[in-house]
C-alpha cells in the first residue's frame, strides 16, 4: 500500500538540461513533458556545453523509450525503464512517461504566447483531463513557479541532486571535545610514542560519531589537538597533530594563524590523504596555506613532481572577451589569487631583488596553470592539484575533475559557498559541498571548514558589516 497518492510531474526544461536522469528520478509518479520543453531542448541541443550535452542525452533517453514500447503506446503513456548504468534504485516502482498530444483551447488562454506560458496552459489542460490526480510542476526557474502558483499549480524546486537538506548541516571537520572527556575514557586510554608522534587508542562513546582525518580539540588555549587516524570495530585511534603556530615548526615559512589553520597544514602535509576541501569565506587562507604546502612537497620534500592549479572561469561581472595567447596566458587574468600567494612565499630576506627574480622564476616553473575546459581524458600522476572556486562546479564536473587522479597524486579544492556565482548552483547543490558530504567517511580524505579571516582588520569588518 504507498504511503501517498499518485502524482503527474511536469518538468520544466531547465529540470532536463541540468539532470537528464531527471525523468527516472520520480519512482511510481507519472512524468509529464509539454511540447514546449521538447522544442527547447532541441533549440539548446548544439554546441559543446555540459547543457547541450545533456540536452542531447534527454533526447536520447526519451528516443530509447518510443523504441521499446512502439510510438502507438505514447497516447497512454510509456513506461519508464531504468537505463543501465544509472545509479537508481531497481526495486522500487516505476511510473509512465507523458507526452503533450493536443493543444490547449486558445479561447481558455488568457496569456500571451510565450513558452512559460504556453507550459502553464498544458498543465491547466492536463489538470482538466486527470481531475483525480494531483499536477505538480518541477522548475527551477522561480518566476514560473510564482506564476504557477498565481494559477493554483502547486510547484517545486528540483531537489533531487541536492546532497544535503539544510548546508548548516554540513560536516565541519573538526569538533570540540567535553571537558570530561580524559574522564570519560580513563579506564579504555591507550597511550604511546612511536617516530616522534604520541598516539591513543580509545573506545567510542556515544555521541562520539566521528570520521576519518577528523580533528578534535578541548577548550583552552594549551590543550592538545588529535586527529582521527581510524576507526575500526568501535575503537578509534587518535594522534596528536604538529603544531605549526609558531617556533621554527612551519611549512615554506608561513605559520598556522589558528587552530583551523592548523588542522588545514596538518593534513594538506599528511601524504595519506590523497584529497583534501577546504571550505572558507574570503581572507581565512585557504590559498595561501594550499600553496605553500605545495611547494614545500614539490621543492623540498620531492613528493610530487609540480602543483597543477585551475579554477571554474566565471565572471563575477560582464565578460571581457576572448583572451590571447596560451592556455596558460589565457588563464592568468583568473589567477590573481595564485600571483598574489605566491608573492607573499617568494619573498626571500636576503638576496635583494635579483633573488626575488630568481625565486619567482623558480617558482612559476613548478606551479602550471590549466584551464578546466581540457581536463577530460587527462590523467595526472605524482602532481598535487589544487582546484580554486571549487564552489561553482556541479557534481558531474566534480566528478570529471577529480577521477583525473593517477597514481601518487593529491587532490586539494578550496572554495566558499557563499560566493557562487552559477546560475542554478545554490549551497546544497553545489559540487563543493556533494564531495565533502561523499568523502567525509574516507579514509584518505580531510575537509576543513575556516572560520576566521586572517586577511586584515579592514577585511574583517567589512565581510561581517556588508
Amino acid at each position: 500500500m504507498m504511503s501517498e497518492r499518485k502524482r503527474i510531474y511536469v518538468l520544466d526544461t531547465n529540470v532536463l538540461m541540468h539532470d537528464p536522469t531527471a525523468l527516472f528520478r520520480f519512482e511510481e509518479h507519472d512524468v509529464f513533458i509539454p511540447m514546449t520543453v521538447l522544442e527547447e531542448l532541441d533549440n539548446g541541443k548544439k554546441g559543446t556545453s555540459e547543457v547541450a550535452r545533456n540536452a542531447r542525452q534527454v533526447s536520447r533517453f526519451i528516443n530509447e523509450l518510443i523504441e521499446a514500447h512502439g510510438a502507438e503506446k505514447i497516447e497512454r503513456g510509456l513506461k519508464l525503464m531504468r537505463p543501465k548504468g544509472l545509479n537508481l534504485r531497481r526495486d522500487s516502482q516505476i511510473g509512465r512517461l507523458l507526452f503533450q498530444t493536443s493543444t490547449p483551447d486558445p479561447a481558455k488562454s488568457r496569456m500571451k504566447k510565450m513558452p512559460d506560458n504556453q507550459i502553464l496552459a498544458s498543465i491547466l489542460q492536463l489538470h482538466e483531463q486527470h481531475p483525480q490526480t494531483e499536477v505538480v510542476l518541477v522548475s527551477k526557474d522561480i518566476n514560473l513557479r510564482i506564476k504557477a502558483s498565481i494559477f493554483g499549480v502547486p510547484a517545486e524546486d528540483y531537489e533531487n541532486d541536492r546532497a544535503l537538506d539544510d548546508f548548516s548541516l554540513l560536516y565541519a571537520g573538526h569538533t570540540e571535545l567535553p571537558t570530561d572527556f580524559w574522564t570519560k575514557h580513563a579506564k579504555d586510554l591507550r597511550s604511546w610514542s612511536e617516530k616522534g608522534h604520541t598516539y591513543y587508542e580509545l573506545k567510542l562513546r556515544k555521541n562520539e560519531d566521528w570520521a576519518p582525518h577528523q580533528f578534535l580539540y578541548l577548550a583552552g588555549d594549551d590543550e592538545p589537538e588529535f586527529r582521527v587516524l581510524s576507526i575500526r570495530d568501535g575503537i578509534a585511534r587518535l594522534q596528536i597533530l604538529d603544531d605549526f603556530t609558531g617556533g621554527s615548526h612551519s611549512v615554506w615559512g608561513i605559520h598556522a594563524r589558528n587552530r583551523e589553520q592548523n588542522f588545514a597544514l596538518n593534513a594538506l602535509m599528511d601524504p595519506e590523504i590523497d584529497f583534501v576541501t577546504l571550505l572558507g569565506t574570503a581572507g581565512t587562507g585557504k590559498t595561501l596555506l594550499a600553496l605553500a604546502a605545495g611547494l614545500a612537497q614539490v621543492m623540498d620534500q620531492q613528493r610530487y613532481r609540480e602543483i597543477i592549479m585551475t579554477r571554474a572561469t566565471v565572471s563575477v561581472g560582464e565578460d571581457i572577451g576572448f583572451l590571447p595567447g596560451t592556455e596558460e596566458e589565457k588563464m592568468t587574468p583568473w589567477m590573481g589569487a595564485l600571483t598574489d600567494n605566491l608573492e607573499v612565499l617568494a619573498n626571500p630576506s636576503e638576496g635583494g631583488s635579483w633573488g626575488r627574480a630568481a625565486t619567482n622564476d623558480l617558482l612559476a616553473s613548478r606551479v602550471k596553470i590549466r584551464a578546466m575546459n581540457f581536463m577530460r581524458g587527462r590523467t595526472f600522476l605524482s602532481r598535487y592539484v589544487i582546484i580554486d572556486e571549487a564552489q561553482n562546479l556541479t557534481p558531474k564536473q566534480m566528478k570529471t575533475l577529480l577521477t583525473r587522479a593517477g597514481p601518487g597524486t593529491k587532490m586539494v579544492c578550496l572554495g566558499n559557498v557563499e560566493q557562487i556565482d552559477t546560475p542554478y548552483l545554490t549551497e546544497t547543490t553545489s559540487g563543493l559541498t556533494y564531495a565533502v558530504d561523499r568523502f567525509k567517511g574516507w579514509q584518505h580524505s580531510a575537509h576543513i571548514t575556516l572560520r576566521r579571516g586572517e586577511r586584515s582588520r579592514l577585511a574583517d569588518f567589512a565581510s561581517e558589516s556588508l
